[in-house]
């Protein structure tokens, strides 16, 4: 392999490596959607729970944050091992296939439990509630394609 070949792979892996870093340091410290927390500010303001529902919703987000929290540590691992792999192959390989599979492993399931969640939450309010509550939910999941 020539020196000028030899010059441009090292640049791409770097580059490659840097990508990765970038994307999982996005993945590990990534703050809380705007859609997300505006939904549950107006999910506390504007729906007017009563106390009853304010107690059966504060249940519903504390089992939910639980959950959360575990498969965000979930993300975070999944993240290191993509890392790893793209260390060690410096390619698109094996390891880094399933790195990426088990990545998008976790953040589906993350997004199902999060569906879970909404529609416990749903079921708590009454019909003019979840009326308010539906469009709400709309609004956040098509906040970023507008």
């Amino acid at each position: 392999m020539t020196p000028s070949r030899r010059l441009l792979l090292f640049g791409l892996v770097a580059f490659v490596a840097a990508l990765a870093g970038v994307l999982a340091g996005r993945f590990i410290v990534e703050t809380p959607r705007a859609s997300e927390t505006e939904l549950h500010a107006r999910l506390h303001s504007e729906l007017m729970l009563s106390p009853a529902q304010q107690v059966k919703m504060d249940r519903i987000e504390a089992k939910f944050a639980e959950r959360r929290d575990a498969l965000e540590l979930d993300m975070r691992a999944a993240n290191i091992r993509l890392a790893q792999a793209i260390e060690a192959e410096h390619g698109y390989g094996p390891r880094v296939t399933e790195a990426i599979d088990e990545t998008h492993r976790v953040m589906g399931e993350l997004q199902k439990e999060m569906l879970q969640h909404l529609f416990a939450m749903r079921v708590v309010l009454d019909r003019e509630q979840a009326e308010m509550f539906d469009k709400s939910v709309v609004q956040a999941l098509t906040a970023d394609a507008r």
